[in-house]
């Protein structure tokens, strides 16, 4: 990936915190690109809206909401993060690029799984889950937030 992307995406990850985790370094971001099993970029009338990070199951990822797929699911695909700009939601994106996710998790009935912030409380991320049919299967609670756990 070139730099000056990578850097434009690492911007874009770090001000989506909390929604997605922050990410001490560039370096560490483009090591989740590397080892992911699927990402997408995002764009919209070739500008760039956001991106998505996938990973299957046995990854070397060190995440702790993956591991728990990881060691409660025989195989799965994991989204790891979704960013959209700002100014892009609400425009069906996150909906067309989760239908493309669904696609390819079906080539291998691979049940769809992931998890939303539920302190601080990102309501819109939850709502927008549940319509594309992931049910809550777990929660977790760390020192400064909680997750609960979605699959499909």
């Amino acid at each position: 990936m070139a730099r000056d992307l990578l850097e434009s995406l690492y911007s874009l990850n770090q001000e989506n915190s909390p929604e997605v985790g922050f990410i001490p370094s560039i370096e560490l971001f483009s090591k989740l690109f590397q080892t992911s099993s699927l990402n997408l970029l995002i764009k919209y009338k070739n500008k760039i809206a956001g991106f998505i990070i996938c990973f299957r199951e046995n990854s070397e990822y060190e995440s702790l909401n993956y591991k728990y797929f990881n060691q409660n699911k025989e195989k799965f695909l994991y989204i790891d993060r979704v960013v959209i700009k700002s100014h892009y939601r609400r425009m069906g994106l996150g909906t067309t690029v989760y239908k493309y996710i669904d696609e390819e998790a079906a080539k291998e009935s691979l049940p769809i799984c992931c998890e939303v912030n539920s302190i601080p409380l990102n309501q819109i991320s939850l709502n927008f889950h549940a319509k594309n049919g992931f049910i809550k299967v777990g929660e977790r609670d760390f020192k400064d937030h909680s997750v609960t756990y979605l699959q499909k």
